[in-house]
């Protein structure tokens, strides 16, 4: 390669034309970028002590041999974001300027001539600049002062009228743009095309994923080693149509997210967020993927890319599935969609059908909401649809689908009726994230004439004002402070009204009885309001259990009954369910480890509600995710085997040994001996960094 300062506005005379390879992503710039270019440009124009003020490298190579008569296109393998802006900028800067040059060489026709155009050229060779589909277009209308096409890039339009808007405001002189312009220095980087490797120097240049999105890494990284006729069919036919599903705005804010999704479905692993572009590199690098061949790669994308769009960004064109989908978005159930891509695949093969594929997309709404409102924590959802595909048996879709949430350990569980009605009824839904959606789904639920829920308000029949009126208190009793606490935010003391601001604090009966007031309310969530006649505790607790009723019918719980359930059992440990604690004898009454047990026990147990104990043969196992301690009887002590690196492990008293090459009963590489009460709490301590860094391993973010 051959690196060379220069002044950018001399490197943009004397090239004769860039040209955008069809890989490269489309122009991305926002206003923040455009703000900070202009900014660093006029600093520099009014600082007559600046003599340049460097903006980073342009690398190219070139496009073809050419000759002199016809010098070949440059290829920009980095650099087009600066290029394009600088452009926009130029035109701006020419419609402002007549003849006269505020300083030497900048007047709207040598702007023009010198810079953005080949004015003796014709056709594509008359522009200085090339770009890509959508940008190409825009950037050609705005070059020859025409208006811009219907179809047209946002982002180059609103970062044009920045600039225009810009340079309108120092119309009245404009020397220091132009000498800021002037001042603008480059690294002009020349790429041999027999010598140097573009995707490595590309790679290297974007390794901080900071310039480019991990997605834009990706289709370089697919397009960038292909025959340039290669590229063009992949581009055009596969690569472009998913740009223009997902839209100019949508593309570079969800596709990165997409292919994390899209990767976790084929691989089975959940990428870190900023190492999407290196888990695709891997992917697409093993021996099957690659025997496919690119071309199959790529349409694979494109189609889970399709199914994305049409759950993500509702483009799912047919009513019951998209008003699930519309659904689940309102929920952010984004760490569903590894699971919903396999489903849409096979709803799109005709193996599992649309009523069962509705069904099924309900069912995991229900799961997530169910768990939010029992506040379960949401660290184990990425790993339990990372790969839930994988228990489902497809001749019987659905009902495999309904097994594997009834299955699922405890910490993963699906909520039943019991525990989600219990807690829907307890808790503060007027803080809930999701307010409007349960309100939504409530209202409207087998309603065929929808309720526009948000043109209405949410109410508090008993009021939020703390100050409550006489009557009020009257109403709830003497102890009303205990009511207005438990239950203000409760399901039972919300509704919806377009009536708010008339409600006000009035007493229950004036908020039931005036015109627009809960007897006539045609809301379904004010049904029976209009018989009460005291809104006291009794009152909140008798809707809310009706509602909470409703609730268990909207967000259903899978069904099964047990021999079918019993089906879809994985074969277990065949001695597991034949021991208990009878069956260790240094765990025997009054034996000296028995009450260590008992009191370690207690304290493991109450780490999590989630926290299970099983007996085995020569140990008892203590499981979330899965096993994180698990402890041996012994005559003297007890030893634990904590599932966790030694190195990770704190432990200041250096009590814990490593056992990762000694070989030990239970799971893990850490050992600690208990054998005095005085200790319980110190390896309780120990015990919980196992337990925490399991359930840490199983986030990610949503």
């Amino acid at each position: 390669m051959k690196a060379t300062e220069a002044p950018l506005l001399q490197f943009l005379r004397t090239a004769t034309q860039f040209a955008i390879p069809i890989y490269q992503r489309t122009y991305s710039w926002t206003e923040r970028e455009c703000r900070q270019f202009w900014d660093d440009i006029m600093r520099s124009g009014q600082n007559d002590k600046v003599s340049g003020h460097f903006i980073g490298s342009i690398v190219y190579i070139e496009k073809g041999r050419g000759n002199v008569m016809s010098p070949a296109p440059l290829l920009v393998i980095d650099g087009q974001q600066r290029l394009t802006t600088m452009s926009l900028l130029l035109e701006a800067l020419a419609r402002h300027l007549g003849d006269a040059e505020p300083v030497d060489g900048f007047s709207s026709q040598k702007i023009r001539q010198y810079y953005l155009l080949n004015p003796l050229e014709m056709g594509e060779r008359h522009f200085k600049l090339l770009l890509t589909q959508t940008d190409k277009d825009s950037l050609v209308a705005i070059a020859q002062q025409k208006s811009l096409p219907v179809e047209h890039s946002i982002r180059m339009k609103r970062n044009f009228d920045f600039f225009d808007q810009q340079v309108s405001a120092i119309h009245s002189d404009l020397t220091a743009l132009c000498k800021g312009l002037a001042k603008l220095v480059i690294v002009d980087l020349a790429l041999s095309r027999d010598q140097d490797n573009p995707q490595l120097i590309f790679e290297s240049m974007n390794s901080t994923g900071k310039e480019l999105s991990q997605a834009d890494l990706i289709r370089n990284f697919i397009l960038m080693g292909l025959e340039p006729a290669h590229q063009t069919a992949l581009y055009e036919e596969h690569w472009r149509p998913m740009e223009i599903n997902f839209g100019q705005e949508a593309y570079g804010s969800y596709f990165d997210s997409f292919m994390r999704h899209y990767l976790t479905l084929r691989t089975g692993e959940i990428p870190n967020v900023g190492a999407v572009y290196d888990a695709f590199k891997a992917y697409s690098r093993q021996p099957r993927v690659e025997s496919d061949g690119v071309d199959a790669l790529v349409r694979d994308i494109q189609k889970s890319a399709a199914y994305y769009c049409a759950m993500a960004l509702g483009k799912e064109p047919t009513g019951a599935l998209a008003e699930a989908f519309h659904d689940l978005r309102e929920l952010k159930v984004e760490v569903a969609y590894p699971l919903l891509l396999e489903l849409y695949d096979d709803y799109a093969g005709g193996v599992l059908s649309y009523a069962d594929f509705v069904k099924a997309v309900r069912l995991v709404e229900s799961y997530v909401f169910r768990r939010a409102i029992c506040a379960i924590p949401t660290n184990s959802l990425n790993k339990t649809f990372a790969t839930f595909g994988r228990s489902l048996k497809k001749q019987q879709y659905l009902e495999s689908l309904e097994a594997g949430f009834m299955l699922l350990p405890t910490y993963r569980r699906f909520p039943n009726d019991s525990e989600f009605t219990r807690e829907l009824v307890a808790r503060d839904l007027y803080n809930f994230r999701s307010r409007s959606y349960w309100l939504r789904r409530l209202e409207n639920f087998r309603r065929k004439e929808r309720v526009p829920v948000q043109e209405y308000t949410i109410e508090h029949i008993m009021p939020q004002n703390e100050n409550l009126s006489p009557q009020w208190r009257a109403d709830l009793g003497l102890d009303w402070e205990r009511v207005y606490k438990m239950y203000l935010h409760t399901l039972g003391n919300l509704t919806l009204t377009g009536y708010n601001s008339e409600y006000s604090d009035r007493s229950f009966i004036e908020k039931r009885d005036m015109t627009g007031g809960f007897a006539q309310s045609p809301l379904r969530l004010n049904e029976g309001l209009g018989q009460i006649e005291s809104w006291n505790e009794s009152a909140i607790r008798q809707r809310a259990n009706r509602l909470s009723a409703i609730a268990s019918e909207v967000w259903p719980e899978p069904r099964l009954g047990a021999d079918r359930l019993d089906s879809y059992r994985s074969p277990s440990d065949p001695g597991a369910a034949l021991y208990g604690i009878a069956d260790h004898e240094y765990l025997a009454s009054g034996t000296p480890t028995r009450e260590l047990f008992d009191t370690l026990r207690t304290e493991v147990l109450g780490l999590d509600p989630g926290v299970t104990e099983e007996f085995l043969k020569l140990y008892v196992a203590y499981r979330a995710e899965t096993s994180f301690v698990d402890v041996i009887p012994r005559s003297e002590q007890l030893l634990l085997t904590l599932n966790m690196p030694f190195f990770e492990l704190q432990d200041p008293r250096g009590m814990a040994r490593d056992v990762a090459n000694l070989g030990a009963w239970g799971n893990g590489e850490v050992q600690v001996g208990l054998g005095s009460l005085v200790d319980v709490s110190y390896v309780l301590g120990l015990v919980r960094q196992a337990f925490e860094r399991q359930m840490g391993d199983g986030s990610g973010s949503e």
